[in-house]
Protein backbone atom coordinates (compact mmCIF):
# COMPACT_ATOMS: atom_id res chain seq x y z
CA UNK A 1 0.00 0.00 0.00
CA UNK A 2 1.44 3.14 -1.25
CA UNK A 3 1.43 6.26 1.09
CA UNK A 4 2.12 10.19 0.44
CA UNK A 5 3.99 10.77 3.41
CA UNK A 6 4.53 14.70 2.26
CA UNK A 7 1.39 17.20 1.76
CA UNK A 8 -0.35 19.93 3.05
CA UNK A 9 -3.32 18.34 5.30
CA UNK A 10 -6.07 21.78 5.94
CA UNK A 11 -7.96 20.63 8.73
CA UNK A 12 -11.75 22.69 9.35
CA UNK A 13 -13.98 21.64 11.92
CA UNK A 14 -13.54 18.17 13.40
CA UNK A 15 -15.85 16.66 16.46
CA UNK A 16 -15.27 18.12 19.87
CA UNK A 17 -12.08 17.20 21.73
CA UNK A 18 -8.53 17.02 21.17
CA UNK A 19 -9.23 14.17 18.28
CA UNK A 20 -8.19 16.55 15.29
CA UNK A 21 -5.18 18.19 17.03
CA UNK A 22 -3.82 14.58 17.83
CA UNK A 23 -4.15 13.50 14.37
CA UNK A 24 -2.43 16.58 12.68
CA UNK A 25 0.64 15.74 14.72
CA UNK A 26 1.15 12.42 13.75
CA UNK A 27 0.46 13.44 10.00
CA UNK A 28 2.91 16.24 10.60
CA UNK A 29 5.63 13.85 11.81
CA UNK A 30 5.09 11.48 8.73
CA UNK A 31 6.61 15.16 6.88
CA UNK A 32 3.06 16.94 5.78
CA UNK A 33 2.64 20.48 6.71
CA UNK A 34 -0.61 21.02 8.67
CA UNK A 35 -3.06 23.84 8.89
CA UNK A 36 -6.07 24.36 11.29
CA UNK A 37 -9.25 27.03 10.01
CA UNK A 38 -11.17 27.58 13.12
CA UNK A 39 -14.21 29.56 13.37
CA UNK A 40 -14.43 30.04 17.14
CA UNK A 41 -12.89 29.50 20.31
CA UNK A 42 -13.88 26.27 20.84
CA UNK A 43 -12.15 25.66 18.09
CA UNK A 44 -8.63 27.58 18.74
CA UNK A 45 -8.61 26.05 22.58
CA UNK A 46 -8.51 22.44 20.66
CA UNK A 47 -6.05 23.30 18.28
CA UNK A 48 -2.87 23.45 20.60
CA UNK A 49 -0.61 25.52 18.39
CA UNK A 50 -0.77 28.94 17.55
CA UNK A 51 1.30 28.99 14.46
CA UNK A 52 -0.61 26.31 12.40
CA UNK A 53 -4.11 27.84 13.75
CA UNK A 54 -5.60 30.62 10.96
CA UNK A 55 -8.78 32.28 13.06
CA UNK A 56 -11.93 32.92 10.39
CA UNK A 57 -13.60 35.93 11.58
CA UNK A 58 -15.94 36.18 8.53
CA UNK A 59 -19.38 35.59 7.93
CA UNK A 60 -20.96 32.84 5.86
CA UNK A 61 -21.08 35.21 2.57
CA UNK A 62 -17.65 35.82 2.54
CA UNK A 63 -16.22 31.84 3.55
CA UNK A 64 -16.24 30.89 -0.21
CA UNK A 65 -13.61 33.34 -1.69
CA UNK A 66 -11.73 32.95 1.41
CA UNK A 67 -11.20 29.18 1.49
CA UNK A 68 -10.79 29.48 -2.17
CA UNK A 69 -7.39 31.40 -1.66
CA UNK A 70 -6.56 28.70 1.37
CA UNK A 71 -6.78 25.60 -0.90
CA UNK A 72 -5.30 27.72 -3.74
CA UNK A 73 -1.86 28.00 -1.35
CA UNK A 74 -0.87 24.62 -2.32
CA UNK A 75 -3.34 22.56 -0.07
CA UNK A 76 -2.96 18.68 -0.92
CA UNK A 77 -5.85 17.54 1.52
CA UNK A 78 -8.55 18.63 3.09
CA UNK A 79 -9.94 16.95 6.44
CA UNK A 80 -13.14 17.51 8.32
CA UNK A 81 -16.00 16.15 9.95
CA UNK A 82 -19.58 15.76 8.41
CA UNK A 83 -20.37 16.94 4.97
CA UNK A 84 -23.17 18.54 5.70
CA UNK A 85 -22.33 22.24 7.38
CA UNK A 86 -22.63 25.20 4.87
CA UNK A 87 -19.02 25.87 5.27
CA UNK A 88 -17.93 21.96 4.77
CA UNK A 89 -20.30 21.94 1.81
CA UNK A 90 -18.68 24.96 0.20
CA UNK A 91 -15.05 23.85 0.93
CA UNK A 92 -16.13 20.29 -0.15
CA UNK A 93 -16.81 21.91 -3.46
CA UNK A 94 -14.06 24.03 -4.28
CA UNK A 95 -11.54 21.03 -3.06
CA UNK A 96 -13.06 18.79 -5.67
CA UNK A 97 -12.94 21.24 -8.72
CA UNK A 98 -8.88 21.79 -7.61
CA UNK A 99 -8.30 18.05 -7.30
CA UNK A 100 -7.60 18.14 -3.78
CA UNK A 101 -8.05 14.93 -1.76
CA UNK A 102 -10.90 14.59 1.12
CA UNK A 103 -10.81 12.88 3.85
CA UNK A 104 -14.29 12.62 5.90
CA UNK A 105 -14.66 11.48 9.42
CA UNK A 106 -17.98 10.99 10.90
CA UNK A 107 -19.65 8.81 13.75
CA UNK A 108 -19.32 5.21 12.97
CA UNK A 109 -22.29 3.54 10.94
CA UNK A 110 -21.68 0.30 13.09
CA UNK A 111 -21.60 2.80 16.56
CA UNK A 112 -20.33 2.59 19.20
CA UNK A 113 -16.89 0.89 19.00
CA UNK A 114 -16.11 2.69 15.26
CA UNK A 115 -15.63 5.39 13.46
CA UNK A 116 -16.15 6.29 9.74
CA UNK A 117 -13.60 7.36 7.20
CA UNK A 118 -14.26 7.76 3.97
CA UNK A 119 -13.17 9.82 0.89
CA UNK A 120 -16.27 10.29 -1.06
CA UNK A 121 -18.78 11.66 1.65
CA UNK A 122 -20.79 9.73 4.17
CA UNK A 123 -24.35 9.10 5.48
CA UNK A 124 -26.80 9.63 2.34
CA UNK A 125 -23.39 10.79 -0.07
CA UNK A 126 -21.32 7.57 1.02
CA UNK A 127 -20.68 4.93 -1.96
CA UNK A 128 -22.32 2.77 0.50
CA UNK A 129 -25.67 3.89 -0.61
CA UNK A 130 -24.96 2.94 -3.73
CA UNK A 131 -23.44 -0.58 -3.75
CA UNK A 132 -25.38 -3.56 -3.52
CA UNK A 133 -25.17 -6.72 -1.39
CA UNK A 134 -24.19 -8.38 -4.33
CA UNK A 135 -21.24 -5.93 -5.06
CA UNK A 136 -20.04 -5.96 -1.42
CA UNK A 137 -19.96 -10.14 -1.95
CA UNK A 138 -17.78 -9.79 -4.72
CA UNK A 139 -15.28 -7.39 -3.04
CA UNK A 140 -15.34 -9.66 -0.09
CA UNK A 141 -13.41 -12.74 -1.73
CA UNK A 142 -10.64 -10.91 -1.63
CA UNK A 143 -10.95 -11.61 2.66
CA UNK A 144 -10.27 -14.40 5.16
CA UNK A 145 -14.12 -14.36 6.08
CA UNK A 146 -13.22 -12.97 9.85
CA UNK A 147 -15.39 -10.93 12.09
CA UNK A 148 -13.50 -8.06 14.19
CA UNK A 149 -14.68 -8.29 17.71
CA UNK A 150 -16.10 -4.92 19.43
CA UNK A 151 -13.90 -3.79 22.68
CA UNK A 152 -14.61 -3.34 25.90
CA UNK A 153 -16.89 -0.01 26.43
CA UNK A 154 -14.54 3.01 26.08
CA UNK A 155 -16.68 5.61 28.04
CA UNK A 156 -17.36 7.44 25.18
CA UNK A 157 -20.63 8.89 26.28
CA UNK A 158 -19.43 10.88 29.22
CA UNK A 159 -16.54 11.70 27.41
CA UNK A 160 -18.68 13.36 24.64
CA UNK A 161 -20.87 15.03 26.47
CA UNK A 162 -17.67 17.05 29.02
CA UNK A 163 -16.05 17.99 25.78
CA UNK A 164 -19.49 19.13 24.43
CA UNK A 165 -19.97 21.08 27.70
CA UNK A 166 -16.43 22.39 27.53
CA UNK A 167 -16.21 23.10 23.55
CA UNK A 168 -19.79 25.28 24.27
CA UNK A 169 -18.04 27.06 27.35
CA UNK A 170 -14.98 28.17 25.41
CA UNK A 171 -17.46 29.65 22.43
CA UNK A 172 -19.93 31.57 24.97
CA UNK A 173 -17.59 32.88 27.58
CA UNK A 174 -14.33 33.64 25.17
CA UNK A 175 -15.74 34.07 21.55
CA UNK A 176 -14.67 38.11 21.14
CA UNK A 177 -12.29 37.14 18.31
CA UNK A 178 -15.27 36.35 16.09
CA UNK A 179 -18.29 38.27 16.24
CA UNK A 180 -19.42 36.74 13.28
CA UNK A 181 -19.60 33.37 14.59
CA UNK A 182 -23.22 31.60 14.00
CA UNK A 183 -23.28 27.88 15.09
CA UNK A 184 -23.94 25.47 11.96
CA UNK A 185 -27.27 24.32 13.91
CA UNK A 186 -30.53 26.10 14.49
CA UNK A 187 -30.12 27.06 18.39
CA UNK A 188 -27.88 29.95 19.86
CA UNK A 189 -24.66 28.90 21.60
CA UNK A 190 -26.02 29.85 24.33
CA UNK A 191 -28.74 27.13 24.20
CA UNK A 192 -25.95 24.75 23.29
CA UNK A 193 -23.74 24.97 26.63
CA UNK A 194 -26.96 24.89 28.63
CA UNK A 195 -28.57 21.38 27.30
CA UNK A 196 -24.66 19.97 27.01
CA UNK A 197 -24.35 21.22 30.76
CA UNK A 198 -28.42 20.22 32.02
CA UNK A 199 -27.46 16.72 30.56
CA UNK A 200 -24.10 16.30 32.30
CA UNK A 201 -26.27 17.63 35.79
CA UNK A 202 -28.51 15.28 34.83
CA UNK A 203 -27.08 12.28 34.25
CA UNK A 204 -27.84 10.48 37.70
CA UNK A 205 -31.48 11.16 37.97
CA UNK A 206 -31.77 10.39 34.08
CA UNK A 207 -30.04 6.74 35.21
CA UNK A 208 -32.36 6.49 38.01
CA UNK A 209 -35.29 7.09 35.70
CA UNK A 210 -34.08 4.75 33.29
CA UNK A 211 -34.01 1.94 36.00
CA UNK A 212 -37.49 2.20 36.53
CA UNK A 213 -38.70 2.68 33.29
CA UNK A 214 -37.00 -0.11 31.87
CA UNK A 215 -38.02 -2.82 34.82
CA UNK A 216 -41.22 -1.71 34.21
CA UNK A 217 -41.11 -2.80 30.43
CA UNK A 218 -39.30 -6.05 31.19
CA UNK A 219 -41.77 -7.31 34.11
CA UNK A 220 -44.40 -6.52 32.11
CA UNK A 221 -44.32 -9.92 30.33
CA UNK A 222 -45.46 -8.24 27.27
CA UNK A 223 -43.97 -7.88 23.51
CA UNK A 224 -42.87 -4.67 22.46
CA UNK A 225 -41.58 -2.73 19.52
CA UNK A 226 -38.50 -0.76 19.83
CA UNK A 227 -38.29 2.76 18.48
CA UNK A 228 -35.07 4.52 17.76
CA UNK A 229 -34.96 8.20 18.44
CA UNK A 230 -32.29 10.40 16.84
CA UNK A 231 -31.67 14.08 17.27
CA UNK A 232 -33.77 16.51 15.46
CA UNK A 233 -30.61 18.57 14.43
CA UNK A 234 -28.86 15.92 12.87
CA UNK A 235 -27.91 16.28 9.44
CA UNK A 236 -28.95 12.55 8.65
CA UNK A 237 -32.16 13.68 9.49
CA UNK A 238 -32.72 16.84 7.95
CA UNK A 239 -31.02 16.07 4.41
CA UNK A 240 -31.44 12.18 4.11
CA UNK A 241 -34.98 12.04 5.15
CA UNK A 242 -38.67 13.63 4.55
CA UNK A 243 -39.14 14.57 8.13
CA UNK A 244 -39.05 18.13 9.04
CA UNK A 245 -39.31 17.57 13.13
CA UNK A 246 -39.21 14.46 15.52
CA UNK A 247 -42.89 15.10 16.35
CA UNK A 248 -43.65 14.32 12.40
CA UNK A 249 -42.16 10.86 12.79
CA UNK A 250 -43.42 9.92 16.45
CA UNK A 251 -46.78 10.60 15.69
CA UNK A 252 -46.42 8.45 12.21
CA UNK A 253 -44.93 5.72 14.65
CA UNK A 254 -48.18 5.80 16.79
CA UNK A 255 -50.81 6.05 14.18
CA UNK A 256 -49.27 2.74 12.54
CA UNK A 257 -48.65 1.14 16.15
CA UNK A 258 -52.62 1.08 16.87
CA UNK A 259 -53.54 0.08 13.25
CA UNK A 260 -51.24 -2.98 12.37
CA UNK A 261 -49.72 -3.70 16.48
CA UNK A 262 -51.47 -6.54 18.12
CA UNK A 263 -53.13 -4.85 21.28
CA UNK A 264 -50.77 -7.00 23.77
CA UNK A 265 -47.95 -5.58 22.54
CA UNK A 266 -45.81 -2.22 23.79
CA UNK A 267 -44.45 0.88 21.76
CA UNK A 268 -41.66 1.88 23.22
CA UNK A 269 -39.67 4.49 22.56
CA UNK A 270 -35.32 5.04 22.92
CA UNK A 271 -34.07 8.65 23.54
CA UNK A 272 -30.89 9.29 21.55
CA UNK A 273 -27.94 8.77 24.11
CA UNK A 274 -27.28 12.84 23.80
CA UNK A 275 -30.55 13.79 23.79
CA UNK A 276 -30.57 16.49 25.95
CA UNK A 277 -34.73 17.30 26.45
CA UNK A 278 -35.00 20.34 24.26
CA UNK A 279 -37.65 18.32 22.19
CA UNK A 280 -39.71 16.97 25.26
CA UNK A 281 -40.54 14.34 22.98
CA UNK A 282 -41.34 12.31 26.73
CA UNK A 283 -43.93 15.20 27.12
CA UNK A 284 -45.24 14.86 23.73
CA UNK A 285 -45.25 10.61 24.04
CA UNK A 286 -46.53 10.17 27.00
CA UNK A 287 -49.61 12.93 26.81
CA UNK A 288 -50.39 11.02 23.04
CA UNK A 289 -50.50 7.76 25.09
CA UNK A 290 -52.85 9.46 28.03
CA UNK A 291 -55.15 10.89 25.19
CA UNK A 292 -55.38 7.63 23.50
CA UNK A 293 -56.00 5.56 26.72
CA UNK A 294 -52.78 3.67 26.44
CA UNK A 295 -50.78 4.95 29.33
CA UNK A 296 -48.28 2.31 30.23
CA UNK A 297 -48.74 0.83 26.68
CA UNK A 298 -46.69 3.86 24.80
CA UNK A 299 -43.68 3.92 26.65
CA UNK A 300 -40.29 6.53 26.52
CA UNK A 301 -36.78 5.17 27.58
CA UNK A 302 -34.55 8.19 28.84
CA UNK A 303 -31.41 6.26 28.52
CA UNK A 304 -29.13 3.17 29.16
CA UNK A 305 -27.77 0.45 27.34
CA UNK A 306 -29.65 -0.45 23.87
CA UNK A 307 -28.38 -3.79 23.72
CA UNK A 308 -30.97 -5.66 26.52
CA UNK A 309 -33.39 -3.51 25.09
CA UNK A 310 -32.91 -4.58 21.65
CA UNK A 311 -32.37 -8.60 22.93
CA UNK A 312 -35.53 -8.86 23.65
CA UNK A 313 -37.35 -6.75 20.95
CA UNK A 314 -39.96 -7.96 18.53
CA UNK A 315 -38.95 -5.09 16.02
CA UNK A 316 -37.14 -1.61 15.42
CA UNK A 317 -38.38 1.41 13.80
CA UNK A 318 -36.05 4.04 12.60
CA UNK A 319 -35.77 7.12 10.40
CA UNK A 320 -32.10 6.22 9.75
CA UNK A 321 -30.10 5.53 13.06
CA UNK A 322 -27.31 3.46 12.65
CA UNK A 323 -28.60 1.92 15.91
CA UNK A 324 -30.65 -0.14 13.72
CA UNK A 325 -27.56 -2.23 12.71
CA UNK A 326 -27.30 -3.47 16.23
CA UNK A 327 -30.71 -5.03 15.36
CA UNK A 328 -29.56 -5.70 11.85
CA UNK A 329 -27.00 -8.01 13.72
CA UNK A 330 -29.35 -9.84 15.86
CA UNK A 331 -31.64 -11.04 13.11
CA UNK A 332 -34.57 -8.42 14.49
CA UNK A 333 -37.17 -6.86 11.65
CA UNK A 334 -36.22 -3.43 11.18
CA UNK A 335 -37.93 -0.89 9.06
CA UNK A 336 -36.61 2.58 8.17
CA UNK A 337 -38.18 5.79 6.99
CA UNK A 338 -35.38 7.79 5.50
CA UNK A 339 -31.91 7.32 3.38
CA UNK A 340 -28.86 5.82 5.41
CA UNK A 341 -26.10 3.32 4.14
CA UNK A 342 -27.93 -0.05 5.42
CA UNK A 343 -31.01 0.81 3.60
CA UNK A 344 -30.85 -2.63 1.28
CA UNK A 345 -33.83 -4.85 0.33
CA UNK A 346 -32.09 -8.13 2.00
CA UNK A 347 -32.11 -6.04 5.15
CA UNK A 348 -35.14 -3.67 6.27
CA UNK A 349 -38.72 -4.22 5.41
CA UNK A 350 -40.43 -2.98 2.34
CA UNK A 351 -43.52 -2.90 4.00
CA UNK A 352 -45.90 -0.25 4.89
CA UNK A 353 -45.46 0.72 8.81
CA UNK A 354 -48.27 -0.77 10.29
CA UNK A 355 -47.95 -3.83 8.26
CA UNK A 356 -45.06 -4.37 9.87
CA UNK A 357 -46.29 -3.67 13.07
CA UNK A 358 -48.54 -6.56 12.23
CA UNK A 359 -46.27 -9.17 10.94
CA UNK A 360 -42.52 -7.76 10.56
CA UNK A 361 -40.51 -9.41 8.03
CA UNK A 362 -36.95 -10.86 9.14
CA UNK A 363 -33.77 -9.32 7.19
CA UNK A 364 -31.31 -12.01 5.51
CA UNK A 365 -29.21 -12.34 8.25
CA UNK A 366 -25.90 -13.96 5.58
CA UNK A 367 -26.53 -10.53 3.76
CA UNK A 368 -26.35 -8.68 6.63
CA UNK A 369 -22.87 -10.45 8.13
CA UNK A 370 -21.48 -9.70 4.38
CA UNK A 371 -22.63 -6.17 4.24
CA UNK A 372 -21.31 -5.74 8.19
CA UNK A 373 -17.52 -7.60 6.94
CA UNK A 374 -17.81 -5.00 3.88
CA UNK A 375 -17.92 -1.67 6.02
CA UNK A 376 -15.04 -3.05 8.48
CA UNK A 377 -13.09 -3.79 5.83
CA UNK A 378 -13.64 -0.19 3.97
CA UNK A 379 -15.04 2.52 6.01
CA UNK A 380 -15.14 1.62 9.85
CA UNK A 381 -12.12 2.22 12.15
CA UNK A 382 -12.31 0.86 15.54
CA UNK A 383 -12.07 3.48 17.99
CA UNK A 384 -13.75 6.65 18.87
CA UNK A 385 -12.91 10.59 18.89
CA UNK A 386 -13.88 11.09 22.62
CA UNK A 387 -11.74 9.19 25.08
CA UNK A 388 -8.45 9.08 25.39
CA UNK A 389 -8.34 5.17 24.99
CA UNK A 390 -10.35 5.39 22.27
CA UNK A 391 -8.88 8.15 20.54
CA UNK A 392 -5.44 6.18 20.84
CA UNK A 393 -7.05 3.27 19.14
CA UNK A 394 -8.41 5.25 16.29
CA UNK A 395 -5.54 6.77 15.39
CA UNK A 396 -3.43 3.48 15.10
CA UNK A 397 -5.78 2.45 12.75
CA UNK A 398 -6.75 5.69 10.46
CA UNK A 399 -3.20 7.46 9.99
CA UNK A 400 -1.86 4.88 7.31
CA UNK A 401 -5.34 4.93 5.71
CA UNK A 402 -5.11 8.59 5.31
CA UNK A 403 -1.57 8.41 3.93
CA UNK A 404 -2.29 5.79 1.72
CA UNK A 405 -2.21 6.57 -2.55
CA UNK A 406 -6.12 4.78 -2.79
CA UNK A 407 -9.02 4.93 -0.34
CA UNK A 408 -10.24 1.30 1.46
CA UNK A 409 -13.07 1.05 -1.44
CA UNK A 410 -10.37 1.26 -4.15
CA UNK A 411 -7.70 -1.30 -2.12
CA UNK A 412 -10.37 -4.34 -1.77
CA UNK A 413 -11.54 -3.63 -5.13
CA UNK A 414 -7.43 -3.81 -6.59
CA UNK A 415 -6.93 -7.27 -3.72
CA UNK A 416 -10.13 -8.74 -5.67
CA UNK A 417 -8.99 -8.23 -9.18
CA UNK A 418 -5.47 -9.27 -7.96
CA UNK A 419 -6.88 -12.64 -6.52
CA UNK A 420 -9.38 -13.15 -9.74
CA UNK A 421 -5.76 -13.06 -11.96
CA UNK A 422 -4.06 -15.36 -9.72
CA UNK A 423 -7.00 -17.70 -10.16
CA UNK A 424 -7.06 -17.47 -14.11
CA UNK A 425 -2.81 -18.27 -14.29
CA UNK A 426 -4.01 -21.18 -11.77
Amino acid sequence: MMQHAKGYYLFLQGPHGPFFWQLAKIIQSAGAKIEKIGFNQGDAFYWREATSYTPYTGDLDHWSDFVERKLKEGVSDLVLYGDERAHHSQAIELAKKLKIRIHYFEEGYLRPYWVTYERQGVNGHSPLVKTSIAQMRRALKSLDPEHPEAPARWGELRSHIFHGAVYHWQVLVRNGRYPKYKSHRDRSVGQEFIFHLRKLLRLPFTAIRTVLERRAIFRSGRSYHLVLMQLEHDASIKLHSDYNSIQTFVDEVIDAYLEGAPKHHLLVFKAHPLDDFSTQMDRHIRKRARDLGLDGMIRYVHGGRLARLLDYANSAVTINSTAAQQALWRGIPVKSLGRSVYNKPELVSAQNLADFFGDPQKPDLEAYHDYRRYLLATSQILGGFYSAKSRIRLLRGVVDMMLADKDSYKILASMGEAKAQQRKKA
